[in-house]
């Protein structure tokens, strides 16, 4: 595919393992993927968009054709500004669908020339969302399997700092 940019939108919070593997595999099929990172203050995301952008940039380095930007403007404006025209979205169950095809249906009536690309994550992935890290985490739980150890990091700093620990 001759320079074609995708967006890989989410809040990313945080990066996980699975988001990883659907960054890896859309890195192959697109000649840039940009990974937009979105404010999304209505979701009250555990980390800011500032910390989430670095554990993003850290652990997608190895990918040269990824970039890994801030966002806080409607998608179909961040698209605009990153020059791309597709959408990759990951599937990991049915559930995830109705959501994900009502969102690219919108999309597409704001702007008819946008496509949303769907990737499902690798089996081992599959169950893995960012909300259940967060939660399994702040339950003391081991997330280690599901995030790379520099977010492991940062999220056990997080929940220390949250309970007045070091």
């Amino acid at each position: 595919m001759n320079g074609t940019i995708a967006v890989y939108p989410g809040t990313f919070d945080p990066i996980t393992r699975g988001h990883e593997d659907l960054v890896r595999r859309a890195a192959e099929m697109f000649d840039r993927v940009i990974v937009g990172v979105a404010e999304s203050r209505s979701k009250r995301p555990f980390f800011d968009t500032d910390e989430r952008v670095d554990m993003a940039r850290e652990i997608l380095a190895p990918y040269a054709n990824v970039e890994v930007r801030g966002f806080s403007c409607l998608l179909m404006d961040f698209l605009e500004t990153c020059n791309a025209r597709i959408i990759v979205r990951g599937l990991r169950a049915v559930s995830d669908f109705e959501y994900e095809f009502q969102m690219a249906g919108m999309n597409r009536s704001l702007r008819a020339d946008v496509e949303t690309v769907f990737l499902t994550p690798a089996d081992q992935y599959m169950f893995i969302s960012a909300t259940m890290v967060r939660e399994i985490a702040s339950l003391g739980g081991d997330v280690s399997k599901f995030v790379q150890p520099s977010v492991l990091v940062r999220i056990s700093a997080k929940l220390a700092a949250m309970s007045g620990g070091n």
